[in-house]
């Protein structure tokens, strides 16, 4: 689904006016034995920064930090703390995915492991970043074992 800029507005003003969590870009992880998402990290979607990506000829809004910044941090917290954690081992192992907005939609970037349970992650998903409308999109760096790991 695509719709124009002015379209966008227009449901993300009625989306404002009656209190409804706004649509967010950001990353998670998924729980397969839980069937959760986990260390969710999210920026609300704004139209200022449409805008302002308009502006930079940017067609491309995204949570800033990566997976493996989070893993390492929230690893090195629970160790600290002597906490039990989801957050050990290598970080490519466990299902993770992003959500971003990409030339007027917005996309949910995953592996292969997220197409058998594609109507419960998207729920999951629906839920945690209250996206009005989006689509996933299938990449290898997304499968288990791919990324940039070996940090921890």
């Amino acid at each position: 689904m695509t719709l124009s800029a002015a379209d966008r507005k227009a449901m993300m003003d009625d989306m404002r006016s009656f209190d409804e969590p706004m649509p967010a870009v950001g990353i998670f992880w998924y729980d397969p034995e839980e069937h959760t998402l986990f260390g969710v990290r999210k920026k609300e979607m704004t139209p200022k920064m449409e805008e302002e990506a308009a502006e930079r000829g940017l067609p491309f809004i995204n949570y800033q930090r990566l997976h493996r910044q989070i893993w390492k941090e929230e690893h090195y917290r629970a160790l600290a703390k002597n906490e039990p954690t989801k957050f050990k081992g290598d970080y490519t192992q466990i299902p993770r995915g992003r959500v971003a907005w990409n030339i007027n939609k917005f996309v949910v970037f995953v592996g292969q492991w997220a197409k058998d349970i594609e109507p419960e992650l998207t729920d999951l998903i629906n839920q945690e970043f209250a996206l009005p409308y989006f689509e996933f999109l299938y990449d290898e760096h997304w499968d288990l074992g791919h990324g940039w790991s070996g940090d921890l």
